[in-house]
């Protein structure tokens, strides 16, 4: 059965063209937008472990951290204020992104990441210039906003401009921008927190409008996808811009298929409705379950609070923060790997590759802890001890960031039609912010109740989303995006759902194809 699940992803048509350096520029200026997602990722972590940070806006978790009354390790962060401070950002994104959906859609990719750059700039100001909880939750809904309108229009911008045989690449700058402003954000609040005075963390939270900067003024410079000048209403715009980014007159073939897209978007007057069709049904499932499954590796655990879970394991507070770096480090370097090899291995190689390490990483990680700390959570790491956990932490990140980091967001991006792509982006961003706020929300309180047994539950959830990668996702690599009909079409179980007459006369070959 499991190999009826594969399609032979040479199947779709190879258009004439080549990686232009105007494709290679637009695309690198475009992942930007990943900054400020990584950036909020990793200053918030650092932050929340910063004696002064504590001391001012979340005193009861401060005082519990120095009273020492109690030895139970597990529980020293338990705060419903603190976790609320970290995941308020991600509920606001949850619901920005339907708003993004139709900006994108109405005024093109590019405007949806100005505004998202906009509005991120006011939460850093904000953020920096906090005096009460209040207004750093204000500031962090603003945040979230900007990260809304990012994360929907950065992936789709990044496929559509990109050849077909290369998207993998350059929709995964995306996540390696991620992965950048994570580890910026490492070194920034390692750096700040050495800052005499306690007002480290007001840097640290005001330098959010630098990345921030870069997507607003860079989304001025943008040029228009051709899909999207199509879609509004732009045929000769499209067409020269397609030449233009392929590098070649010879866009025939591909400029046909696409306006065939736009032909069928046009008839859509409600994506939103549309989007819950039969023959959508493949494509739905994957933007609802791949965000879903994405936050359930439990990587948001690591990388929303590494110092603090750092600490609670033990280290002091410089140690959790460079240890925090670390893992920054070897984040950007293997998604780096993911790069240059998802055109060539696949997604789903790489989804089940990266699925099998994170399982024993969970387990081995989890075990660690049992034998230190066990149910009552007394219990210190020695160092060499503390170093092993550290390695087999950063095995799992590597794991996750040359998989389910950057595919989780490349493969909604680039499975949906062009007359509900705007639609089916926005749920795979809610869907991902929905369980990136709930993760968030409940990491700590689920820390000090399930114990060891936390990294256990997320390695559950790992084994099964690879079940489903195994089974249900067909590869999708060198297919064109408007092609991408016949690889659901040609699949064991998602084929039932598509009828002959729903593949828009994509297999008929079109002149100059044999």
């Amino acid at each position: 059965m499991a190999g009826g699940a594969l399609v032979n992803s040479g199947s779709g048509k190879e258009y004439p063209g080549k990686l232009t350096l105007y494709v290679l520029v637009t695309c690198v200026v475009a992942a930007t937008g990943g900054l400020i997602f990584g950036y909020d990722i990793g200053i918030s972590g650092g932050v929340t472990s910063m004696d002064s940070f504590l001391e001012k806006f979340f005193p009861e978790v401060h005082r519990k951290q120095q009273a020492n009354r109690s030895t139970n390790q597990y529980c020293q962060f338990d705060s419903q204020l603190l976790q609320t401070f970290t995941s308020s950002l991600y509920l606001a994104a949850l619901v920005a992104s339907f708003f993004a959906s139709g900006v994108t859609r109405a005024f093109g990719r590019k405007w949806s990441m100005f505004g998202g750059g906009v509005t991120f700039l006011v939460g850093a100001a904000l953020n920096g210039a906090a005096k009460d909880v209040a207004m750093l939750i204000i500031g962090r809904i603003l945040l979230g906003i900007g990260v809304g309108f990012a994360n929907q229009s950065v992936p789709v911008y990044l496929s559509e401009m990109a050849p077909a045989r290369l998207r993998g690449m350059l929709n995964i700058g995306f996540q390696l921008m991620i992965t950048i402003g994570i580890l910026a954000a490492n070194l920034i609040n390692y750096g700040t927190n050495k800052i005499k005075g306690g007002w480290g963390w007001r840097v640290s939270l005001a330098l959010a409008a630098v990345p921030a900067g870069i997507i607003t003024v860079g989304s001025l410079f943008l040029p228009d996808t051709p899909n999207s000048l199509l879609e509004r209403g732009f045929p000769d715009r499209a067409q020269r811009m397609l030449r233009r980014i392929r590098g070649t007159h010879d866009v025939g073939a591909e400029y046909a298929d696409l306006v065939a897209a736009s032909e069928e978007s046009k008839l859509v007057e409600n994506p939103w409705a549309n989007i819950l069709q039969r023959r959508y049904r493949p494509q739905i499932i994957m933007a609802l379950l791949i965000p879903f499954f994405q936050q359930l590796t439990g990587i948001n655990v690591i990388m929303f609070y590494a110092p603090v879970l750092f600490r609670t394991l033990g280290f002091g507070s410089n140690a959790s923060l460079m240890s925090a770096v670390i893992t920054g480090l070897v984040n950007v370097f293997a998604t780096l790997v993911s790069i240059f090899t998802v055109d060539r291995l696949g997604r789903r190689k790489l989804f089940l590759e990266g699925g099998a390490q994170m399982i024993v990483c969970q387990i081995v990680v989890g075990t660690l802890i049992e034998i230190k700390f066990g149910t009552s959570g007394e219990g210190h790491f020695p160092k060499g001890y503390a170093a092993i956990v550290v390695l087999f932490i950063c095995a799992y990140v590597a794991g996750f960031a040359w998989s389910w980091g950057p595919l989780g967001w490349l493969v909604p991006s680039e499975i949906f039609p062009l007359e509900i792509r705007s639609a089916g982006q926005s749920i795979n961003v809610s869907v991902n912010m929905l369980f990136t706020f709930v993760i968030a929300q409940a990491f700590l309180t689920m820390l000090c109740h399930m114990k060891f047994g936390l990294f256990y539950f997320f390695g559950g959830w790992v084994f099964i989303m690879s079940l489903f990668v195994f089974f249900f996702l067909p590869e999708t690599k060198n297919v064109p995006i408007e092609e991408m009909v016949l690889v659901w079409r040609k699949h064991w179980f998602w084929g039932r759902f598509i009828a002959d007459n729903d593949v828009n006369g994509v297999e008929k070959p079109k002149s100059g194809e044999k």
